[in-house]
């Protein structure tokens, strides 16, 4: 019994011992330079550290200032810093033969500077690249390492700021970055978690898989992740421009597939207070939108195979390309098609308001169906929205449009009372930046008669619309004008020259005699 507790106190006088001495035989000092190189050597970047340090506990070198150098193109700052990086390593070659054999990273709050040029390559791209100067001329002396292979690679609370090259608004930051990847190797796939927090609020959070790394650039490098990002703001997250007027919350998740030349995804949009045009009111109810596309890295042009807007029961189709012309400023050209057939009207009140459609006096459309057929052609600043829109058997309810006639007592007998009902109304409409111009007009207004004509809205909303209405509902004194209107007119049906000026929340319509008496001469 004496001699097995003189053998255990042995035995824990030799760990305490060794405890104590493995730091003295450890000399990081000396370790430090040697892992520098072996490090640079393997990123293709100057990596220095402050101090370093040998923690018997855990097994692991603790270095601290850590720095590694940018890509020298985008920038003489630093691409990352950090107060601290653990390096673990195997024990017994680095106490008996001062080999340092990697196991695991785990870099401690640290700031990643990411930059984004014109071209569209990453400062990140070039990670992997034989290091120039110093370290690629002593490589030759250095401990083999031709590959970086760890067990994991670990990111705690991290920053990343993105920024542009040439530099375009402030930068986004990224906060709270998490990274995890395990038995990474530039030479094969390797599994990784990744979360952060969004700029303006919100979260992104990502799993799969990426690599083999593309060593020639690593932003090509393949991967198959899927991602789930909550409370997404675009236009705070520097993604839209915010003189576009587009604006929402999102709720997304999609999963992506890269090849190295093109990235594939598909999945869905939960979109809240969404606005499509400015001074737009934001959508009452959210909006889900379930799409799949395609997009080519060195391109920077995609391909929208199929958007689906989906609103109670209706669904609206927006497909087509887009290149983005300037990567700094993000600047995309698109050339889409949103189509929709016999839509529910009532279903879609709020992509109206959403895109700032004003009707008269507060009015409000109930009941039929629309159809749409239009492009959306040109830069994110400067779109072009074109085509023809179609409704049935609807009613604009909280709009007299007989009230609304003045000046003249040809169509005093023209009352709709508070609701306008439109079996028919047709329109090819063209949305620019300077305002919307209207023609082809085609509608049949039940207590009204039937109406063509063309017009446009200026961006102050102001209307200037040139109609002729035909079989004209008359009566009384009003009857015998229409008739003598007609007359001047040359139709053989009752018809009545008509001008509407105003807005479009308050439109002035009168009898355009002016123009009749103009074309006879």
């Amino acid at each position: 019994m004496r001699r097995s507790t003189k053998l255990l106190a042995g035995v824990v006088i030799f760990v305490a011992v060794a405890l104590v001495l493995l730091p003295l035989i450890v000399n990081a000092g000396k370790i430090r330079p040697v892992l520098e190189k072996q490090l640079s050597a393997a990123l293709g970047r100057s990596v220095k550290f402050g101090d370093l340090r040998f923690s018997v506990l855990s097994q692991s070198l603790i270095a601290s200032d850590v720095s590694m150098a940018d890509d020298p193109g985008f920038s003489s700052s630093p691409f990352l810093t950090a107060k601290e990086l653990r390096i673990g390593v195997s024990l017994a070659p680095l106490v008996f033969s001062h080999q340092v054999r990697l196991l695991s990273f785990q870099i401690e709050s640290p700031q990643i500077n990411l930059i984004l040029a014109s071209s569209g390559m990453w400062n990140f791209s070039s990670l992997g690249h034989a290091a120039g100067g110093d370290t690629g001329s002593s490589r030759s002396s250095l401990p083999s390492l031709p590959e970086l292979s760890v067990a994991r690679i670990r990111v705690e609370d991290g920053r990343a700021v993105i920024a542009t090259l040439p530099g375009h608004g402030e930068p986004s930051v990224y906060d709270h970055v998490n990274f995890t990847a395990h038995d990474f190797s530039f030479a094969s796939q390797f599994p990784f978690e990744l979360s952060a927090n969004l700029p303006a609020g919100g979260t992104i959070s990502a799993a799969g898989r990426l690599g083999p790394i593309n060593r020639n650039d690593v932003a090509a490098s393949p991967g198959d992740a899927q991602i789930e990002v909550k409370n997404f703001d675009p236009v705070a997250a520097a993604f839209l421009d915010p003189n576009a007027g587009v604006s929402f919350l999102a709720d997304i998740t999609l999963h992506a597939t890269s090849d190295g030349q093109a990235l594939a995804s598909q999945g869905t949009l939960h979109l809240q207070n969404l606005k499509l045009r400015k001074g737009a009111a934001a959508a009452p109810r959210p909006i889900d939108l379930a799409y799949s596309g395609a997009y080519r890295l060195k391109e920077n042009a995609g391909e929208i195979q199929d958007a689906t807007i989906r609103v109670s029961d209706v669904a609206i189709h927006v497909s087509g390309t887009y290149q983005i012309a300037e990567m700094d400023t993000k600047e995309a050209v698109l050339k889409l098609k949103i189509t929709g057939q016999n839509l529910p009207i009532d279903d879609i009140q709020m992509l109206m308001a959403a895109a700032a459609v004003r009707l008269p006096n507060g009015s409000l459309l109930k009941g039929g169906t629309v159809s749409l057929d239009l492009t959306v052609t040109g830069q994110e600043k400067s779109l072009v929205i074109a085509g023809p829109i179609t409704a049935y058997n609807t009613r604009l309810v909280g709009f007299d449009v007989g009230s609304k006639i003045h000046g003249i007592a040809t169509l005093s007998g023209v009352h709709t009372g508070d609701t306008t009902e439109f079996k028919k109304l047709h329109m090819n409409v063209r949305i620019t930046n300077s305002g919307t111009t209207v023609d082809k007009i085609d509608a049949v207004i039940l207590a009204v008669g039937e109406l063509s004509g063309s017009g446009n809205v200026t961006t102050n909303d102001q209307l200037n619309f040139k109609l002729i209405v035909t079989g004209v509902k008359a009566k009384g004194i009003g009857k015998v004008g229409v008739g003598l209107l007609t007359m001047l007119n040359g139709q053989g049906r009752a018809a009545v020259p008509m001008r509407v000026t105003g807005t479009s929340e308050e439109p002035f319509i009168t009898a355009d005699t002016k123009s009749l008496f103009t074309n006879k001469n």
